[in-house]
C-alpha cells in the first residue's frame, strides 16, 4: 500500500450501486480532507433497491474498465470490493487501506481475494441485516404454525373449513451461530414464549444471558441440540470451519416434522441429504433463503417440493439498507480520519473470516 501524503485528500471510491443521496452523506463527512470518487456512468444499473452487484452481463463492463482501474488506482478507502473485475485488489488499488463492505457475510469473499490474514482494514455491515432476516424468520415459522398456504388454497376454492392450528408459544427455538442476527432471533423467540437454545463455536454456560438464550450448547453437542428442537435456525458465517456443518448425520438427528430455516449460507448444508428429509417428511417445513448454486438451478427439486418456502437470497434486503449501511460507514469513516482505527467496527477478523 503506498503511503498518503501529508495534507493530501483520502480519496473515498463508491463501487458498488449507491443512490445519490448516500454518496452526498459520505462527501460532506469531511469536505477539507476528502476526496470522493463518485461515477454512477461506470457502474452496473441496480436491479432492485440494495441492490449491490447490478446485472452480471451488464454490457458496459468492457468499455468501462480504462477510465474505472484508472479511478481504482487512486483509492485508498473503498464503498464495497469492486463490481466486476477479476484482477489481484493490490494491483487494482495499491493505495487502498480500508474497504467498507455492504455485506456481513464477506469472509469466503476476502479468503477467494486472497486477503486472509492481510493487515488490510475491513469493515462490514454485520447488523444492518438482522431486523429483515429475523423478521423472515419469524414469517416463515407462522406461515407453516398457522397453516397460511391452507388458508390462500381454500380461499381461492371459496372453501369454507374450521380448523385447528399450532402455536409458537412452548416451542424449542434451535439457533446456530447467536451472533447479530441469532441474538435479534432468539429475543423475538422469546417474546413469542418460546423456548431458546443455541450453539457458538465459543462454549461457556455464562454466555447463555449475555446471548438472550435459555440454554448453550457446546458446538460437538450440535446433534444433541438439534434432536431437541422444534425449529433450527441456521445463521452462522460461511468459514471453512462451517462448511458443511449440517450434513447427513446432523440432519439425520433432527426431530421428525421440525422446521429447518436457512438464512446463513447454502454451503453450510448437505442439500441432497436436506433434499432427502424433506421428501421423506423428517423436515416438516424449510424456509431456505440461500443455496448450495445461486441462482438456483430450475432442476432443483426444492422448487416443486410442497413444504419448502423458496426465497431467492433476498431475506436480508430492504428499502433503507444502504441508509443504514452509509449511517456505519459514516461513522467509520470519521474514526479513519482522526486516526481512531480500533473504534471502526464491525470489523471482519480477516484471520477467522467473520
Amino acid at each position: 500500500m503506498e503511503a498518503r501524503e501529508q495534507g493530501q485528500k483520502v480519496v473515498v471510491m463508491i463501487t458498488s450501486p449507491l443512490e445519490a443521496e448516500h454518496a452526498a452523506r459520505i462527501a460532506s463527512v469531511d469536505p477539507e480532507r476528502v476526496e470522493l470518487i463518485y461515477r454512477p456512468d461506470l457502474m452496473p444499473p441496480p436491479r432492485y433497491p440494495a441492490d449491490h452487484n447490478g446485472p452480471a452481463d451488464w454490457p458496459g463492463y468492457a468499455e468501462r474498465r480504462p477510465e474505472w482501474r484508472r479511478l481504482l488506482q487512486r483509492a485508498e478507502v473503498l464503498w464495497d470490493f469492486p463490481v466486476g473485475e477479476d484482477a489481484p485488489l493490490s494491483e487494482l488499488c495499491p493505495r487502498l487501506r480500508w474497504v467498507q463492505t455492504t455485506s456481513a457475510g464477506v469472509g469466503m469473499l476476502v479468503k477467494r481475494l486472497g486477503l486472509q490474514g492481510s493487515d488490510l482494514i475491513i469493515t462490514t455491515a454485520s447488523g444492518v441485516h438482522a431486523g429483515p432476516l429475523t423478521e423472515f424468520v419469524f414469517a416463515a415459522l407462522l406461515y407453516h404454525t398457522k397453516r397460511l398456504a391452507d388458508l390462500q388454497s381454500w380461499q381461492r376454492a371459496h372453501h369454507w373449513e374450521r380448523f385447528a392450528s399450532g402455536e409458537l408459544r412452548g416451542k424449542t427455538l434451535a439457533i446456530v451461530g447467536p451472533g447479530r442476527i441469532g441474538r435479534e432471533v432468539a429475543r423475538i423467540g422469546r417474546a413469542f414464549g418460546m423456548t431458546v437454545w443455541a450453539t457458538a463455536s465459543r462454549y461457556d454456560p455464562a454466555r447463555a444471558a449475555e446471548l438472550g438464550v435459555d440454554r448453550l450448547f457446546p458446538l460437538e453437542d450440535l446433534r444433541a441440540m438439534l434432536s431437541g428442537a422444534d425449529a433450527v435456525v441456521l445463521c452462522c458465517p460461511h468459514t471453512p470451519e462451517t462448511e458443511g456443518l449440517i450434513g447427513p448425520a446432523e440432519i439425520a438427528s433432527l426431530k421428525r416434522g421440525v422446521v429447518f430455516i436457512n438464512i446463513a449460507r447454502g454451503a453450510v448444508v448437505d442439500e441432497d441429504a436436506l433434499v432427502a428429509a424433506l421428501h421423506e417428511g423428517k423436515i416438516g417445513f424449510a424456509a431456505l433463503d440461500v443455496f448450495r448454486t445461486e441462482p438456483l438451478p430450475k432442476s432443483s427439486p426444492l422448487w416443486d417440493a410442497p413444504n419448502v418456502l423458496i426465497n431467492p437470497h433476498s431475506a436480508s434486503t430492504a428499502y433503507d439498507e444502504n441508509a443504514r449501511i452509509t449511517e456505519i460507514f459514516c461513522r467509520n469513516l470519521r474514526c479513519y480520519l482522526a486516526g481512531r482505527y480500533d473504534e471502526m467496527s464491525p470489523v471482519l477478523d480477516t484471520r477467522r473470516l467473520y
